[in-house]
């Protein structure tokens, strides 16, 4: 019951970067692919239906891991204290810089405003890009699992790689998803930079795979190295639908290459949550985190009918609102 929760968690944080990423990745981009204000209104008006949706699966996700493994909940919200209220300012900001930006008739006012909207969304990627290169490098835990490093312990080369890979990945999804929803010129800008993301990326996936055997090691478990594969293929899947200029297609590829770099992630660190960093003992498994039986069967099945109603919700959304966005 336990590898169900962890499961469950693993899906609602996959489908929160798959979906909130492509949101974050627009607001990325909006300045290369908007040179005027109608034209970064129309890269916002993109991601309007979806982006207060999308960020329900992060706090989903962490509600989750509150219910279902409250030791991990207490000791990763106690020990990243900081990072988490940067993170909840930036989202703040964030949404602020959406509502507020159509207040005003003021060209500077908008522009600071897209500038902020721009600044957030990138802090944010590369935030959760360090989180994650720190969960798969490990932690300095007690014998009580609680983090006993210090905030600079979390910016190490290792995790700042995969931060910078994160921006890629996400700027790359954010180009894919305004060149399938724009019309005009943002449309064909954003194709263009899909194009020039898909090298950067491709470089940085290289890079990061060497450094993560230099972290974890060679896997072990087929599955990872499975997954590897399907990280690859993905990558030469989407190349493909961007040489055929197959907007549609390279939303997909991008999506089937994140969804196989999440579920690569899990599976390398699984049966932990809070992996111990590599030549110490300790880390908690979710055997550690996890409440009695009772408890979690019940918190598993309120997760697994919320998730449902969210996927219901969002399907809806995307039915009724998936049209094309034009400049006019």
């Amino acid at each position: 019951m336990s590898t169900a929760g962890f499961c469950v968690i693993a899906f609602m944080l996959t489908a929160y970067v798959l979906l909130d990423g492509f949101d974050l990745g627009v607001a990325v981009i909006a300045p290369l692919v908007g040179r005027d204000e109608r034209e970064r209104g129309a890269a916002m008006a993109s991601i309007g239906p979806f982006w207060n949706g999308n960020e329900v699966w992060l706090i989903a996700g962490g509600a989750a891991l509150f219910a279902l493994f409250p030791r991990a909940y207490a000791s990763s919200f106690s020990g990243f204290y900081l990072p988490f209220i940067i993170v909840l300012w930036l989202l703040m900001f964030r949404g602020m810089s959406l509502e507020l930006r159509h207040h005003f008739p003021s060209r500077i006012w908008r522009e600071f405003w897209d500038a902020a909207f721009t600044v957030a969304s990138a802090l944010l990627i590369f935030i959760f890009g360090v989180a994650l290169g720190n969960v798969l490098r490990g932690f300095p835990l007690d014998a009580a699992g609680y983090f006993r490093g210090t905030f600079g312990y979390l910016l190490n080369p290792y995790a700042l790689l995969v931060g910078v890979f994160a921006l890629g990945v996400l700027g790359l999804h954010g180009a894919t998803f305004a060149a399938m929803r724009i019309e005009g010129a943002p449309g064909d800008r954003a194709r263009r930079l899909s194009s020039q993301f898909f090298w950067i990326v491709a470089a940085l996936f290289v890079a990061v795979t060497v450094a993560t055997f230099g972290v974890r090691g060679t896997p072990g478990a087929p599955i990872v190295a499975l997954l590897g594969v399907l990280s690859v293929a993905a990558l030469a899947a989407l190349a493909v639908a961007l040489r055929r200029a197959s907007a549609p297609g390279a939303f997909a590829a991008s999506s089937a290459f994140i969804g196989a770099l999440m579920a690569s992630a899990a599976t390398a660190i699984y049966p932990f949550l809070l992996p111990a960093v590599a030549g110490s003992t300790g880390g908690m498994t979710i055997f550690d985190a996890a409440p009695s039986s009772a408890a979690l069967a019940c918190a598993l099945v309120v997760t697994i009918l919320g998730s449902i109603a969210v996927v219901t919700y969002g399907s809806f959304v995307w039915r009724r609102m998936g049209g094309k966005v034009s400049v006019d």
